[in-house]
């Protein structure tokens, strides 16, 4: 390989705690070489592996890296110290045979390894920021994928003889049963990622016709991030949202399909009750999905020893100031919460709807009198997630009339949109993280009279229109022109529902 200007990508050293680094490609060479070389693949741009490096004149390490990698590589002048924490953070403590233990593995040798090969796929998903990891049994060989920002990828596949031996790895972790294979099982266990993130991982088994197939969530306990005004909310929004959780009472809805953030949003809106406010809150769960302290979390039992209607009569007596509920899921929950909202509670919970202005309707669905929804709802939200652009390699073009037609507003083609190609910053993804569209419906007075009359989502729409409130649609279409989100991307997600 032959280093020339041509094809040096950063002419200064590139800061390397901005990033993404994809562990397709950083975990295939060897820990030793990384570290002692000082380099580390990062991603693929067209035909070529972007390398980072301290050094472009050393030829004969970019050489055996291309060798491990069995790719053409680009080298990249990386910050020595930056990279240095990035190689750091991406193989943690690891031996220095990671890239001999994905040889070995896909020739289906190396049995002994299945601990490191378990290793490897939990820390990159760590490296991905995925939340789960797939381990599916095809007919010759088995797949791995990682959710990233809530899409599937494939990381790798590995023989079929190693699925036993990578299945019981994790069973005995997760300290379920390594001889049942037949019947479904859960289990848990903590994990700590090189960067010394602390991991909560659910683990769920679903026996197929080729084996088990495994599913791992990850449930990261680092909440410092987890802050309101990085949820995607305009300013407009976070003053609406946070006028409602600083009420002494009432109810606070999230609405929206599964993984649309509804859960992340409301522990935002915990934390900061609880550092600015002296609060006993209460949370009922089904799983506990964050651990905050200072917050009494209930976890809802699967026997039904402890269900979300039964936790919730234990609560009042226990003199909350705050309590949320993970979802309301029926009319007896719902009327609880109700309850609760109106001895002088503030309650937060979810629901599965359509539209902020569904949260209404679906109360009253569920046997709640309209004056009594009138009387404690302080504000419904509906809430999708969106994968966000990576602001180093987006670029402007235009909205088109599939585009604004699918969001439905077809006046709105021709306007600003971007899109992205990818670069080193998003592992060549082009999108990097994701962001909250947001919906939101206050109780005013005027909303107040309209719901106690029993009346329909449109009427409420139109009157929170009046009042200065956007749609789901309006607020993608203002993220989609100041070039936080690409405009397919948010068509699929308000279209979804």
């Amino acid at each position: 390989m032959s280093v020339t200007s041509e094809n040096l990508r950063e002419v200064t050293p590139l800061d390397m705690s901005a990033v993404r680094i994809d562990p397709n490609w950083a975990l295939r060479i060897q820990v030793s070489l990384a570290r002692r070389k000082k380099v580390l693949p990062c991603c693929q741009l067209g035909d070529r592996v972007l390398v980072a490096c301290v050094d472009l004149n050393d030829v004969a390490t970019l050489d055996t890296v291309e060798r491990q990698l069995q790719h053409p590589i680009e080298p990249v002048l990386a910050d020595e110290e930056s990279l240095e924490v990035a190689i750091r953070d991406t193989f943690g403590g690891q031996v220095a045979r990671t890239g001999a233990i994905r040889v070995a593995a896909e020739r289906g040798e190396g049995d002994e390894d299945a601990v490191q090969m378990c290793e490897e796929v939990l820390q990159a998903a760590a490296l991905r920021d995925a939340s789960d990891i797939h381990i599916d049994p095809l007919a010759q060989r088995v797949r791995v994928r990682l959710r990233v920002d809530g899409q599937l990828e494939d990381y790798r596949y590995f023989s079929s003889e190693l699925h036993p031996l990578l299945t019981s790895r994790i069973k005995v972790l997760a300290n379920m049963d390594i001889s049942e294979r037949r019947s479904p099982q859960d289990g848990r266990f903590s994990w700590t990622s090189s960067r010394g993130e602390a991991v909560d991982v659910r683990v769920a088994t679903l026996p197929t016709r080729l084996g088990e197939s495994l599913t791992l969530r990850l449930l990261s306990n680092n909440i410092e991030n987890l802050t309101l005004s990085k949820l995607g909310m305009d300013a407009d929004d976070l003053a609406r949202f946070s006028t409602a959780i600083s009420r002494p009472h009432g109810l606070v809805l999230l609405t929206g399909p599964t993984g649309s953030g509804k859960s992340t949003t409301l522990y935002a809106a915990l934390k900061e009750l609880v550092a600015t406010r002296a609060l006993h809150v209460v949370t009922v769960e089904d799983p506990v999905e964050y651990e905050m302290d200072g917050i009494a979390q209930v976890a809802v039992d699967s026997a039904d020893k402890v269900s979300f209607s039964k936790a919730l009569r234990s609560i009042l007596r226990n003199d909350p100031d705050v309590i949320m509920i993970g979802e309301i899921r029926d009319a007896e929950t719902a009327d609880m919460a109700i309850k609760a909202a109106l001895t002088g509670h503030l309650v937060f919970s979810t629901l599965h709807t359509n539209t902020a202005a569904g949260a209404v309707t679906r109360l009253i669905d569920m046997g709640i009198e309209p004056f009594l929804v009138a009387a404690t709802l302080r504000l419904a939200v509906a809430q999708r997630l969106v994968r966000r652009l990576c602001p180093h390699c987006r670029k402007e073009t235009a909205f088109s009339s599939s585009e604004a037609a699918g969001l439905g507003m077809p006046e709105a083609a021709g306007g600003i949109a971007y899109d992205a190609d990818g670069c080193i910053y998003c592992a060549g993804r082009g999108k990097s993280g994701r962001t909250g569209l947001f919906e939101m419906l206050p109780v005013s007075p005027a909303m107040n009279q309209l719901i106690s009359t029993g009346t329909d989502e449109v009427e409420l729409l139109e009157l929170a229109k009046k009042e200065g409130c956007r749609t789901l649609a309006e607020d993608a279409l203002q993220k989609i022109s100041h070039g936080t989100v690409m405009a397919s991307d948010a068509q699929a997600s308000v279209a979804a529902w």
